[in-house]
């Protein structure tokens, strides 16, 4: 029997409530005035409502959302937020991980741990004794959720950043929790998809990438994974890290849901997986959808290479 996984990311939903003074101290400032400049136009809502209906028309069994839900972290962002993630399914049916939008600020953790929490509560005791960072004590990472043959880990890359950086990280002690998390879903020959938000490859600009790329790697090439899936960079991308006996993981990364601005290979898109077999014998095709060239029509926009 096919599992449908479907995977979006960053669609970065507005308008923008209008912050308080308050709230424009330190880097929310700098994030607002670049709202204001250009990315306020760059992701257009009617064109993620299509999206989503047109995701939803594939009758997906899971979908996978990797962070960016948000853009300032504003209090006022997280109803928004959590209405939106409700529009997608039901909780049991969607999960999450936080982008570093979504983590803006240190005093956004609370919020983001309370609004979101329940598209990541996991099915694993592990959970309990791994809370990730002090101010997120109630939205667990990682976390582990079966679906039919498929074992879902989600790791929470997205953390508090200075100004103008946007980088990610994991930590020791989440890495530890996923490796362990990794391990047992092998021992139950599950297919194992890790979602996070940044893209766990050393490669890209500075101040963007995840900064313990390096020991995610390593603890890949340990332990394996058949499907990593991330958003962050706005754009598709596949590559790969070497597990055990050389057994190569796809990393698969999905455009912005929302963007209409760039490149048309830019424009909003989602990826479905068609998901068969075992953990020892996974069988894995992948497809685009989204804005076509024309920048209005939403279709197929071809195999994804994993």
């Amino acid at each position: 029997m096919t599992f449908l996984l479907a995977h979006l990311s960053d669609p970065h939903i507005g308008p923008l409530p209008v912050p308080r003074r308050r709230e424009l101290l330190g880097k929310r400032l700098t994030g607002y005035l670049n709202w204001q400049r250009g990315r306020s136009t760059a992701h257009d809502m009617e064109t993620l409502g299509r999206l989503v209906a047109d995701l939803k028309s594939h009758h997906p069994d899971h979908i996978a959302v990797t962070g960016d839900i948000l853009n300032l972290g504003l209090a006022a962002e997280f109803p928004l937020g959590r209405l939106w993630l409700e529009s997608l399914g039901q909780p049991e049916n969607v999960s999450f991980v936080p982008g570093n939008h979504d983590a803006y600020v240190r005093g956004a953790l609370p919020d983001l741990a309370r609004t979101f929490k329940p598209w990541t509560a996991g099915e694993h005791p592990l959970g309990e004794s791994l809370p990730f960072g002090q101010s997120m004590a109630t939205a667990l990472y990682p976390y582990l959720r079966r679906r039919g043959p498929v074992a879902l880990i989600g790791l929470a890359s997205g953390v508090p950043m200075p100004p103008f950086i946007a980088s990610g990280r994991l930590g020791r002690q989440q890495l530890a929790g996923a490796e362990t998390l990794l391990k047992e879903a092998a021992a139950q020959n599950c297919i194992r998809v890790i979602m996070l938000h940044h893209p766990p490859w050393a490669e890209g600009k500075f101040g963007r990438g995840l900064v313990d790329a390096r020991p995610f790697a390593e603890m890949i090439g340990r332990v394996g994974a058949e499907l990593i899936l991330h958003g962050h960079e706005h754009r598709p991308s596949v590559t790969y890290l070497t597990g055990p006996k050389g057994r190569r993981v796809p990393i698969v990364g999905v455009p912005s849901a929302s963007l209409v601005r760039g490149s048309p290979y830019r424009y909003a898109a989602y990826h479905l997986f068609a998901i068969e077999g075992t953990g020892a014998e996974p069988r894995i095709k992948a497809s685009a959808w989204g804005l076509l060239a024309d920048g209005k029509t939403i279709g197929d926009r071809g195999a994804v290479p994993v």
